[in-house]
């Protein structure tokens, strides 16, 4: 049976374009008009703020940059909600979140993780990406961009150095087993895929679907996908929203419909206990375009916001099972206020609530057929705990071993605290058969391809995707 990859709690990798250093991804967008000139009565209340940026500018002993004051001044404002979905965006910020959301970015098309202070390509680039035409290849490393060493940065200066307008081009300067290669890459427009299909390899019958977010093309994206899989056999679905942080609310408006019969409700919108409005099935949201082949849905802690209106939707209006975890709970939605300077705020709005009226904010949706990940999934990065050797006691020294013996390294369910000698043959056993530096020590490619085989082992055993099947297979 093929199966999609558990998406462990902590991501070996990020997307070099596409990794945005922001909760922004997480919520619910609605477009919302402009701010328009304060009244009279508004510039009064804020006399106090006027005063006190007075007094800063002319009695502090220093020299005061008035745009500092001014954006501590917005980003206050907003804290003081106490509401983490409400969120000044300052213009870099805002730019590169709504390209996120819209599907397309600028930039050259490489997937990058930081191991050992440097940036590295750990994965293919992209068919016709900029990285490909240029000749990038996996596990390059980039040890300067553009002359400036990257050695000791975060993963999100890279990504910002790397970045820029179609047309223009970064020089990368690589480092490619004992070689070392400048390479000059022409930038360009870069899609972002938000899911991926195929069928499953032992029932043909079943096509799956893994949704990643929901951007400004997923709801065509489903359409295309399902129509694909319909050519090449499939006559049963499986929509995997695991790790899936939202998106647009209009897509999955739109995706929603697509599942369910016409009037039948979607969500609801609500202010304080009052239901404001709710969006139901139609033509104009899907076109026409239904599955009314068997579905089952796919959830697990990480699913918030339209993913979780996704579930609760094909859930509760079409008695579409769902599997997997209690999902994330994020039931409110956010509106995108563009300021004239091209900042934004993003800021909560309404709430939304399933059809049958849960406000699931905090609480999540459960899942028709309960299916936890394994206990250790939720335990920090062992890329957290380098340098663990002979005779250390810690908690992670704990988790190590019980990674260890879950590889077959040490005896089955071996969790003690304590970095004895047979923890230390072990790793050297696991660092040789990896073709790693045997030294005993826990170091960074250790720890690294230590959580690697275990999210490959956990990839073949995935009990959601089976659950999953298994319902579709007895609805034969």
């Amino acid at each position: 049976m093929k199966k999609y990859p558990v998406p462990f709690q902590r991501h070996l990798i990020s997307l070099v374009c596409v990794a945005i250093i922001s909760a922004g991804a997480v919520h619910m967008w609605m477009s919302r008009p402009s701010f328009v000139n304060s009244s009279e009565s508004e510039k009064d209340e804020l006399f106090k703020i006027h005063e006190l940026y007075k007094t800063i500018q002319e009695d502090y002993y220093e020299e005061v940059n008035s745009d500092l004051l001014i954006e501590g001044a917005l980003q206050g404002m907003t804290e003081a909600l106490e509401d983490p979905y409400t969120t000044y965006l300052q213009e870099e910020e805002s730019s590169e979140l709504n390209e996120m959301l819209l599907g397309k970015f600028e930039g050259i098309g490489a997937t990058l993780s930081i191991r050992e202070e440097y940036p590295e390509i750990v994965e293919e680039p992209k068919e016709n990406s900029p990285a490909a035409k240029s000749g990038l290849e996996k596990d390059d490393r980039i040890i300067q961009i553009d002359g400036r060493e990257t050695k000791g940065k975060e993963l999100s200066e890279v990504v910002e150095e790397i970045r820029g307008e179609k047309g223009s081009t970064v020089l990368l300067t690589i480092q490619r087993a004992e070689e070392t290669l400048e390479v000059k890459v022409t930038r360009d427009t870069i899609a972002v895929e938000s899911l991926s299909f195929q069928l499953d390899e032992d029932y043909p019958t079943i096509g799956s679907v893994q949704i990643f977010s929901f951007n400004g093309t997923t709801a065509e994206e489903l359409k295309e996908a399902i129509t694909a899989l319909r050519k090449q056999g499939a006559k049963s679905f499986v929509l995997d929203v695991r790790q899936n942080p939202g998106g647009y609310l209009d897509q999955v408006e739109k995706m929603a419909s697509m599942f369910l019969e016409d009037d039948q409700t979607i969500v609801q919108f609500g202010l304080k206990n009052e239901i404001i409005g709710e969006t139901k099935a139609s033509k104009d949201l899907d076109n026409g375009f239904k599955v009314t082949e068997p579905v089952v849905v796919i959830v697990d802690g990480q699913s918030a916001s339209a993913s979780e209106i996704l579930a609760a939707a094909l859930n509760e209006s079409a008695d579409i099972p769902v599997v997997g975890q209690t999902t994330f709970g994020k039931g409110t939605v956010q509106g995108m206020n563009h300021l004239s300077d091209q900042s934004e705020l993003k800021m909560t709005v309404q709430k939304w609530l399933t059809p049958s009226g849960q406000w699931i904010n905090d609480k999540g949706f459960n899942p028709t057929y309960e299916v936890p990940y394994p206990a250790y999934f939720d335990y920090p990065s062992l890329s957290a705990s380098v340098g663990l050797k002979l005779e250390d006691e810690a908690e992670a020294v704990g988790h190590l071993n019980e990674f260890l013996s879950l590889l077959g390294y040490l005896t089955p369910e071996n969790k003690e605290e304590l970095f004895t000698n047979e923890t230390k043959k072990a790793l050297e056993m696991f660092q040789q058969e990896n073709q790693l530096s045997v030294t005993g020590v826990l170091d960074y490619d250790t720890a690294f391809a230590i959580e690697l085989r275990l999210f490959e082992q956990a990839s073949a055993t995935d009990e959601m995707y089976e659950k999953a099947i298994e319902l579709l297979n007895n609805k034969d």
